[in-house]
C-alpha cells in the first residue's frame, strides 16, 4: 500500500447521484480487480471507495462515487476533488479481490455504486482471457441508477460467457428486467451456489443478508468475497 497525491483528470456525472472520478497516479502501481482506495481527508479521516478501473490501467484509477447533499462522507470528497484538482489516496487496499486461479463460475452482486467493485472484477476477468461464465446482478431503486446498463447489455452480447441481470425496486411498464431486491433475483435463478465464487458489494445490511441466506443455500463462506464481510 502506498500513499500518493493524484491529479483529478476527470470528474463527470454518470447519473444524478453518481460521479465518475479519474485520478492520474504519480507512479505506476499494481492492484487486483476488486480492491479499493482510501481518500485521505485528514490524518484520522480516510474514506474508502472501490476501484472501478481494470487492473491493466496502472497509471490511473477510476472511481464511481455515489454522492448527494445528504451524504457528506462522499460529497465532501467530490467537493475537494473539484476545488483542489487533486486527491491524496492510499492504494491498493482490500483482500476480496478477483481470484484468477479459480476454476469456478463467477457470480457478481452489486447494490448501487457497489457496482464499481464488480465492474473492476468483470474487466479483470475478461482481460485474463478466461471463458469461465460470469453473471452480474446489479440492483438499484430505479432504472436510472444502473448507469452502465446499455454498456453491460452490449458486453453480454459480445462475450458469450458474460450474463447481465439488472434488478430494480421501482419499475414502470417499459422495464424488461427483474423487479425487487437483487439478492432475491440471485436466489431465484441460482439453484446451486456451492460451485460458484460469489463477489458482493453494497450496503452492509444487504451483504449481511446475502452471507446468511446464501450460506443457508449451500454456498461455502470461503467462496464468498466482499470487504464488507470483515465488518459484519
Amino acid at each position: 500500500m502506498k500513499q500518493l497525491l493524484c491529479q483529478v483528470t476527470a470528474l463527470e456525472s454518470l447519473s444524478p447521484a453518481v460521479f465518475r472520478v479519474v485520478l492520474t497516479l504519480p507512479e505506476a502501481i499494481e492492484f487486483n480487480g476488486g480492491q479499493y482506495v482510501q481518500v485521505v481527508m485528514g490524518e484520522r479521516d480516510k474514506r474508502a471507495f472501490s476501484i472501478a478501473s481494470c487492473p491493466s490501467q496502472i497509471t490511473e484509477i477510476e472511481l464511481h462515487i455515489g454522492a448527494t447533499a445528504d451524504n457528506p462522507y462522499a460529497m465532501q470528497v467530490i467537493e475537494k476533488a473539484r476545488a483542489e484538482g487533486e486527491l491524496e489516496v492510499e492504494v491498493p487496499l482490500g483482500t476480496a479481490y478477483y481470484r484468477a486461479d479459480s476454476q469456478r463460475p463467477l457470480v457478481l452482486i452489486a447494490g448501487g455504486t457497489g457496482f464499481s467493485y464488480t465492474w473492476s472484477i468483470l474487466q479483470a476477468h475478461l482481460k485474463s482471457g478466461s471463458t469461465r461464465p460470469v453473471t452480474l446482478y446489479w440492483g438499484g431503486r430505479q432504472a436510472q441508477d444502473l448507469y452502465y446498463h446499455d454498456k453491460l447489455i452490449a458486453l453480454s452480447e459480445t462475450y458469450p460467457q458474460v450474463h447481465y441481470r439488472p434488478v430494480i425496486e421501482q419499475a414502470d411498464a417499459s422495464w424488461n428486467g427483474a423487479i425487487g431486491l437483487v439478492h432475491h433475483a440471485v436466489l431465484a435463478e441460482q439453484s446451486d451456489l456451492s460451485e460458484a465464487d460469489v463477489y458482493v458489494a453494497g450496503r452492509f445490511e444487504m451483504v449481511r443478508v446475502i452471507r446468511d441466506d446464501f450460506h443457508a443455500q449451500g454456498l461455502p463462506l470461503e467462496q464468498l468475497y466482499g470487504d464488507a464481510l470483515a465488518f459484519i
